[in-house]
């Protein structure tokens, strides 16, 4: 794997300028956090991901402030991507 460093901002990431990135990537559901089955959908494997809707955004996610609907019960890969992480950067730069 080939990290692209200049990809990277140095901007702080905030809750005031979250652009929600991480929310149009593919999120696999592999420990139960109490994901309501409304916002799950199966992949053609037959594992569960978060339903993303037409537009590629997760439907969790809400339109008005970028904040995820279902935080407290938010899927394992989604607590571990951090706010201003290295993969949060890499993220926000595609």
């Amino acid at each position: 794997m080939t990290i692209n460093i200049k990809n990277v901002s140095n901007t702080e990431v905030t809750c005031s300028n979250c652009q929600a990135c991480c929310c149009r990537l593919e999120v696999m559901i592999i420990t139960d956090t109490g994901v309501p089955k409304k916002y799950i959908a199966q992949d053609e494997w037959g594992a569960e991901t978060m339903l993303r809707l037409e537009d590629g955004w997760c439907s969790a996610l809400d339109r008005e402030t970028f904040m995820c609907t279902i935080y407290e019960s938010r899927p394992w890969i989604c607590r571990e991507f951090e706010m201003g992480s290295y993969e949060c950067h890499d993220e926000r730069s595609v």
